[in-house]
């Protein structure tokens, strides 16, 4: 497995496998399927030198992604982004998300990155368990914030403080 930058081409396999997440009502809020060129610009806001966007291969075959977000958008933020990441159905529960977000906790420094969050809805309880397994702490939970298909849905924030100890 190889874990690299995404290049724009990517985009059309980036959106299928975040498309793919939806009907499950697990992963995100988006009750229809998106599209590559509305992807464009949120692709265009990332950068490989602070916030990037990857994609992992399995025999060259990119079967999940991970994105860096700017949390809040003012520079007292700047060391906090949330992360996401997917994976394509067919290869979830393999280690895939794993091994995204520990390369993310890993390399979070380089790219002047404290704190990590992430935005997980409460029956999304394999990624919560991901995420705690890998030492990130519950430090929010907002009650029915969200509604899927009908359904008031909670959002819990996890987080992770990765800056070196002094």
């Amino acid at each position: 497995m190889k874990i690299r930058n995404a290049q724009e081409q990517d985009l059309a396999v980036i959106v299928e496998i975040y498309n793919a997440s939806i009907p499950s009502h697990i992963a995100t809020g988006d009750p229809e399927p998106i599209s590559v060129e509305s992807r464009i610009p949120w692709y265009q806001s990332h950068s490989p030198s602070n916030r990037p966007v990857w994609v992992i291969e399995w025999d060259e075959k990119i079967i999940g992604w991970l994105s860096f977000q700017s949390f809040y958008g003012t520079p007292a933020y700047h060391g906090t982004a949330e992360i996401s990441i997917y994976v394509s159905p067919e290869y979830k529960g393999q280690g895939i998300g794993k091994k995204l977000l520990l390369e993310a906790i890993h390399r979070s420094p380089s790219f002047g990155i404290k704190t990590l969050l992430g935005f997980i809805f409460a029956h999304n309880q394999p990624s919560l368990r991901l995420f705690d397994k890998l030492g990130f702490q519950r430090w929010g939970y907002l009650p029915q914030v969200a509604e899927l298909n009908g359904i008031k849905r909670d959002l819990v924030i996890v987080g992770l403080h990765i800056e070196e100890k002094s």
